[in-house]
This record gives structure tokens, sequence and C-alpha cells, in this order.
């Protein structure tokens, strides 16, 4: 999966299999035609397009996730570093952090990060 990116109405719908799953087609149908207002038809549309990207599988009415939201947050995070700051963390946390203070917590959650990481 080399395109982490969701739409708003794909980013919902994802949102609601990750939060119920495992759950049948049925049941997905019912879940979405209640939250998001969608026909069987669109329901069946996107399942296919996110199982097409790899995020979902149905299998024989069972739906259920390949990467959990932790994993696809994690992918679209590393994405948007490698986009916007050439791949380079120091250059993002950089301008993440710009303007503010880090916390002492923040600081040693970062300084242990850098441990448990170093190469060598």
């Amino acid at each position: 999966m080399n395109d982490v990116t969701l739409g708003e109405i794909e980013a919902k719908f994802a949102d609601l299999i990750w939060e119920n799953e495992p759950l049948t087609s049925g049941e997905l149908v019912k879940r979405a035609e209640a939250s998001l207002g969608w026909k069987k038809s669109t329901t069946y549309t996107v399942l296919r397009r996110l199982c097409e990207r790899g995020l979902f599988r149905n299998d024989g009415g069972a739906v259920s996730s390949v990467i959990s939201r932790e994993e696809f947050n994690g992918r679209r995070s590393e994405q948007f570093v490698n986009e916007a700051f050439g791949g380079s963390l120091p250059r993002f946390l950089t301008a993440f952090s710009r303007g503010k203070k880090l916390s002492e917590d923040e600081v040693t959650a970062l300084l242990k990060f850098i441990e448990d990481n170093r190469r060598g």
C-alpha cells in the first residue's frame, strides 16, 4: 500500500469498520446507512475500493482490517514526513516544535526514543 491518504468520507467509513470489526457486510451496510446515509451499493463500492487498496478484506461477507488504524496512521505520518521534510525526522521535529517549548516529559520521551533507536 503506497498511497495512505483517504478522503474525508473514506476516512469516516474506515473508522466505522475499525471501530466495529469484525462485522458482516450486512451489518456494515446497516451501519453505513445509519451513520453516513449510504445506500447498499455505495457501501459495497467504497468497501471494494478500500479492499483493493489493501486496508480491509471482505472474505465471504466477513469484513475486517488488513492493517490497524494505528498502523495506517503510522504509514500516513511517515508519508507526510517523507513528502514534506524529505524524510528527515529532525527537520520535522524542528518545524513541529517551532515557537513552543517542549515540556520536560516530552524531552524525556524524545531522548528515550533516540536512545532506544540508536544504531550501532
